[in-house]
């Protein structure tokens, strides 16, 4: 009976297993998709969450903020980084829930994530916003001054990125507007506003 028992237990604890990876991939697939995050995240994101569930980091957390703070870290290793905002309008936890999973999730996998590199938003924004491969050239350029400047330390990278492509507008004479910079990065006009003179500023150009 002792035996019966114990298989028993194992079967449950495999099935119930089972049935939260299911679930933790669908809302990986879900958030990947509204985000445009390519395979090789959603790859990277199931292997971090599987590990998560090997190793027994799930009690006391939600599903879906483990495999939220997964897909997050997945992102940043594999150099195609969303901001924690993006993240928080397609979870279903809240942003402060999915910072302490995230923050949790990587101490105890001892997963290596970089910095978010501002110049890795910079495409996506430029396409968002439909302007030019010379505005998207200036604001890499914003951004690599602005880095040997050493004043981008401790600032936020999507608003960095932002302020970068609305600069570089302006200095290739296209027409865009904080506002709509603001909506396409999700950061606000301050922000970017502070950002931009800075940036122009490091690089030498004149601030508008």
């Amino acid at each position: 009976m002792q035996r019966l028992r114990t298989w028993n237990e194992r079967f449950r604890t495999r099935d119930s297993k089972e049935r939260n990876l299911k679930q933790a991939l669908g809302e990986i697939d879900r958030m990947a998709s509204a985000l445009g995050l390519p395979d090789n995240v959603r790859e990277t994101a199931s292997v971090i969450y599987r590990r998560a569930l090997s190793e027994d980091l799930l009690p006391g957390r939600s599903i879906e903020g483990v495999a939220t703070a997964a897909l997050y870290a997945a992102a940043r290793q594999v150099g195609n980084p969303r901001s924690l905002d993006e993240f928080t309008a397609v979870s279903r936890v809240e942003k402060m829930e999915l910072t302490r999973t995230y923050r949790y999730v990587v101490r105890e996998l001892g997963l290596r994530v970089q910095p978010a590199d501002p110049t890795s938003y910079v495409p996506r924004f430029v396409s968002r916003l439909d302007l030019s491969e010379e505005t998207e050239r200036r604001a890499r350029e914003l951004l690599d001054d602005a880095a040997n400047a050493g004043i981008t330390s401790g600032k936020s990278p999507v608003g960095l990125a932002a302020a970068a492509v609305y600069a570089a507008a302006l200095l290739s004479n296209e027409k865009v507007t904080q506002s709509q910079v603001s909506d396409v990065a999700d950061v606000s006009e301050v922000t970017i506003r502070n950002r931009y003179k800075e940036l122009l500023e490091a690089s030498g150009t004149v601030s508008a």
